[in-house]
């Protein structure tokens, strides 16, 4: 092969790279979206309660023009505005593309900002929440692919359970490894042994899409695996048919100086259900 084909080879190659990343930002988007479809008929009940706390209350205001009473509707007014503004606040923040720009952030508001987004939705198929959140347990990630990561581990969690189930949320600062590290952790179905080695391959899945169309690709825990070792960390996975499955997300734990750059974060949540 002469210089002039080696380097048309490599040109080729080049651009070929560059296609695999704009094709796999594409799909990152693709799957944000559709995690976003798969909460649109919680997060619009949501949004519903929203304006019926806001309609009754300013109604109330006019009706009854005493100081006590328009104070009390001007504050629930005030809050459930701000409750909406927090949630279209994650949902753009989550939508949106951000490219691959990293600082440090809490583990711990990671969950916290998520969470904004599935409350609802847990609370719609009765799914108990238990949080042990560290909120010095600090990475440097791009949040939104974090975040994305997140809610796909959460979805896949709420759907493998029976109502009454329990979704067990924690993040912590495992300092002799060297991780700062998020669980998830369900009382589902589990994961039989022989099949635990093939769920992160692309397209490979147990689960059949339902009658929206959402899930069954193959592609939501790939991608999950994909980001995580973007950063540099690994996803580990544990599971017992018919007890549950915990999936820990390992990334490089932030220096002490980074962390406190953005240790601005929620104090540390209890356990609670």
């Amino acid at each position: 092969m002469n210089d002039r084909s080696l380097e048309s080879l490599e040109q080729e190659v080049q651009r070929l790279n560059g296609v695999i990343a704009e094709l796999r930002q594409q799909l990152l988007q693709a799957q944000k979206l559709g995690s976003i479809g798969m909460l649109a008929s919680s997060i619009t009940h949501e949004f519903n309660n929203v304006l019926t706390t806001v309609i009754n209350y300013a109604k109330m205001g006019i009706r009854r023009r005493d100081d006590d009473t328009r104070d009390k509707a001007f504050d629930k007014i005030l809050a459930a505005g701000q409750r909406a503004s927090k949630i279209t606040t994650g949902l753009l923040s989550y939508a949106r593309a951000r490219g691959d720009r990293r600082d440090v952030h809490s583990l711990a508001q990671l969950v916290q900002d998520v969470l904004v987004l599935v409350d609802k939705d847990l609370q719609k198929h009765r799914i108990s929440l238990q949080l042990d959140l560290q909120p010095d347990a600090c990475a440097e990630v791009n949040a939104s692919q974090i975040q994305q990561v997140l809610l796909n581990l959460i979805i896949n969690a709420r759907q493998a359970m029976q109502p009454g189930g329990t979704l067990c949320l924690a993040t912590r600062r495992n300092e002799p490894a060297g991780t700062a590290e998020i669980l998830v952790r369900d009382t589902g179905t589990g994961i039989p042994a022989d099949k635990l080695p093939l769920i992160f391959e692309p397209f490979y899945t147990s689960k059949t899409a339902d009658v929206q169309g959402q899930g069954g690709t193959g592609l939501g825990l790939a991608l999950c695996k994909d980001v995580v070792e973007s950063h540099r960390g690994r996803i580990r996975v544990e599971s017992v048919v018919g007890k549950g499955t915990t999936f820990t997300l390992k990334l490089p734990l932030a220096t002490a100086a980074d962390s406190a750059v953005r240790l601005s974060s929620p104090a540390p949540a209890q356990l609670a259900s």
